[in-house]
């Protein structure tokens, strides 16, 4: 079953405010360029853009869920992330933004590990840290070997 193409998006009354998440396409004021931020849901039953906050040069840029967002940034080098509630970071790139372009930046939040692409798909990851359920199978496997470690001397002491 196919759906029929969303409709373009009214265009916003006002100037475009830097570090605000739009859900259309945005003209970027002058001196400034324009982060087009895909971002999946990944394989969570709660979606990782629900609880990870997007962050640029280390301000909160609220994203309210997966999907595509613009956003303005000033011209020049940026750090940009996905962290946790807590801070820690889950995915890290650096970016240079240059006046009047479009950076696409596609944030996937994987099975195995969380990436980076840029917009020709190249990974530009410059820190990804393992999934949520790769943490948890490394930590279930630990686990059982301490667990089967003690377990084993106790029971051939029967």
């Amino acid at each position: 079953m196919s759906y029929p193409p969303h409709p373009p998006y009214p265009p916003m009354p006002g100037a475009v405010t830097p570090l605000v998440a739009y859900p259309h396409p945005i003209a970027p004021p002058p001196g400034h360029a324009v982060l087009v931020v895909t971002v999946n849901r990944g394989p969570y039953i709660v979606p990782a853009p629900a609880t990870s906050r997007f962050k640029v040069d280390g301000r909160v840029v609220p994203i309210p869920g997966e999907g595509t967002w613009h956003v303005a940034v000033p011209a020049g080098p940026h750090d940009v992330r996905y962290t946790d509630f807590m801070g820690i970071p889950l995915i890290t790139t650096a970016l240079v933004a240059h006046p009047g372009a479009a950076h696409h930046l596609s944030f996937r939040f994987g099975g195995w590990r969380n990436r980076v692409h840029d917009g020709h798909g190249t990974d530009v990851t410059k820190f990804g840290l393992w999934s949520n359920y790769s943490i948890m199978l490394v930590t279930f496997a630990v686990v059982g070997l301490i667990c089967c470690g003690l377990l084993v001397p106790v029971l051939g002491a029967l």
